[in-house]
């Protein structure tokens, strides 16, 4: 099986699809029609309780990608869900848990920031900064850094959130979901993935499967000790037995994305 972009949010044919990421081969949502995926066998969470998370929609309201407040006027979310697309083409939509409500904010996008490294998922190099045009009153997550290691050994919790689907080819979500997976070893997440690189990367799951994160939740936050850990990125399957959710490695990016988030 192809690996995925874990977890672009859902999509409008495999056109949009492929336009939306801009990626096509290995690192493509799953290469012909995607399947509508999301959060895997989590539960309702309360965006009082996680008001760090958004959600990216195009003009017509249509929810792509999640991401995470990292300031009042600064968004860090997956390189793969931005790449190629302008400023204007992506609202930001923070305090909102139910996507058919109207409360909470939508922010207009000024500037796009990807990493310049980055090419595909599953090379690295998976984060991008977007700059708002108004500051936002929800509450910022802190980013990990390389003080941080013990938020990546193998067993550490983390909570990851979005608004994905709940199974291979299901609906996608109407309410924020959250699910719990802890962080595996380097070396368990080579094994799954050869293109798997610690030092850009990190991995969760279950050996069994179960809970994940997948399509429809890339660029949302993988939560660890309170700071941001990881952004979901991409995967084989979703929520497969010995095939972890892979994260771009936030602590590994810290510097950079700092760059952006205090310009």
């Amino acid at each position: 099986m192809a690996a995925t972009l874990h977890r672009l949010a859902r999509t409008v044919g495999v056109a949009l699809a492929v336009a939306t990421c801009g990626i096509s081969s290995l690192s493509v949502a799953a290469a012909a029609t995607p399947p509508e995926q999301k959060i895997v066998g989590g539960e309702r969470a309360k965006i009082a309780d996680h008001p760090y998370t958004v959600f990216l929609t195009n003009n017509s309201g249509f929810q792509f990608c999640g991401g995470t407040i990292a300031a009042a006027n600064k968004i860090v979310t997956a390189a793969h869900c931005v790449k190629g697309k302008t400023a204007d083409s992506i609202k930001v939509v923070a305090g909102r848990e139910d996507k058919q409500a109207s409360d909470g904010t939508t922010a207009a996008v000024s500037k796009v920031w990807v990493h310049p490294q980055y090419t595909t998922a599953t090379a690295g190099f998976d984060v991008a900064v977007l700059t708002l045009g108004s500051n936002l009153t929800q509450k910022a997550a802190p980013l990990a850094s390389s003080a941080d290691a013990d938020l990546y050994k193998e067993g550490a919790n983390s909570t990851v959130l979005g608004w994905g689907t709940t199974s291979s080819g299901g609906a996608a979500s109407r309410y924020l979901l959250k699910v719990d997976v802890p962080v595996t070893s380097d070396a368990t997440c080579k094994a799954a993935y050869s293109q798997y690189s610690n030092t850009s990367m990190v991995c969760a799951g279950l050996p069994e499967g179960g809970k994940d994160s997948c399509q429809g939740d890339s660029g949302g936050p993988m939560i660890g000790g309170g700071k941001l850990i990881g952004v979901v990125s991409w995967g084989e399957g979703c929520a497969a037995p010995k095939k972890p959710g892979v994260y771009a490695r936030v602590a590994a990016y810290h510097d950079v994305l700092q760059e952006q988030i205090k310009s």
